[in-house]
């Protein structure tokens, strides 16, 4: 099972938003077939994370099922091949956050959980576009993981209703996150990013071809890392109707 978040800072900005293509009753939209599309990408490197189970243990799909052509309601092919992520406001979370998700999570090939050292270079290019959303999401992620006992992420992606696109930087493995404005982007608009490290002690940043570089603290080089991406709400109510959905178009890995 995919390692929790803590929860996340509250966001601002942004006019509540329902997904426009869900019913009242929160059925899902007119998909593609299952396994259609995908935009190419692999998701043999892949486990799901989804926003129902039961309390404090979310429902997990290995790499298999989703290579198989895998959808539901949370995780689906949509009509533009786009792979799309919905995440609602009431949804099963992870014992260390409050905040539901539909997200993969990096596997190494074979299956088992990826965990890769600071040192080298890692990198997770994707391109996507934020269909709707009630407050913010978190679109990538790079998450702690073997190496002590933190639940922390090195580093969030956050995407806001008002268009805004945020860095949160982990300050240590503790806690407390360094917040960065890095773009904007209008609601439905297709965008770009490339999250990663380098050199053991960088983290670089690439959002549509604008570059930025944050340290990190030699405190987290204790810990191995993984990659994170999909639609991570960061909102919650009793609502199925409101939430996050996310499309990605393209969605790459790279380790050296």
């Amino acid at each position: 099972m995919a390692t929790g978040n803590s929860a996340s800072p509250s966001p601002s900005g942004g006019t509540a938003t329902g997904d426009p293509d869900r019913t009242a009753t929160g059925s899902a939209a007119p998909k593609a077939a299952a396994g259609g599309g995908r935009s190419g990408i692999d998701l043999s490197i892949w486990q799901l994370q989804e926003p129902v189970g039961s309390s404090g243990s979310p429902t997990t799909i290995g790499p298999s099922q989703l290579q198989g052509g895998y959808e539901d309601d949370y995780f689906y092919t949509d009509t533009d091949g786009a792979l799309t992520f919905w995440s609602p406001e009431k949804g099963v979370t992870t014992p260390n956050s409050k905040y539901p998700r539909s997200e993969l999570r990096e596997v190494e090939p074979g299956g088992g959980s990826a965990n890769w050292s600071l040192e080298g270079t890692h990198r997770m290019s994707a391109t996507l576009r934020v269909v709707s959303v009630t407050s913010n999401v978190c679109v990538g992620q790079i998450h702690l993981g073997e190496g002590g006992g933190s639940t922390k992420p090195l580093l969030e992606l956050y995407y806001r209703a008002s268009g805004d696109i945020v860095l949160g930087t982990e300050n240590s493995p503790e806690g407390g996150q360094t917040l960065h404005d890095v773009g904007h982007v209008p609601v439905g608009e297709k965008w770009s990013y490339t999250i990663g490290v380098s050199g053991g002690d960088t983290i670089d940043l690439t959002v549509n071809g604008n570059t930025t570089h944050y340290p990190i603290a030699d405190s987290f080089k204790s810990y191995k890392q993984y990659f994170k991406a999909g639609a991570y709400n960061q909102s919650a109510s009793d609502s199925s109707t409101q939430g996050a959905k996310v499309a990605f178009y393209s969605l790459d890995v790279s380790h050296s």
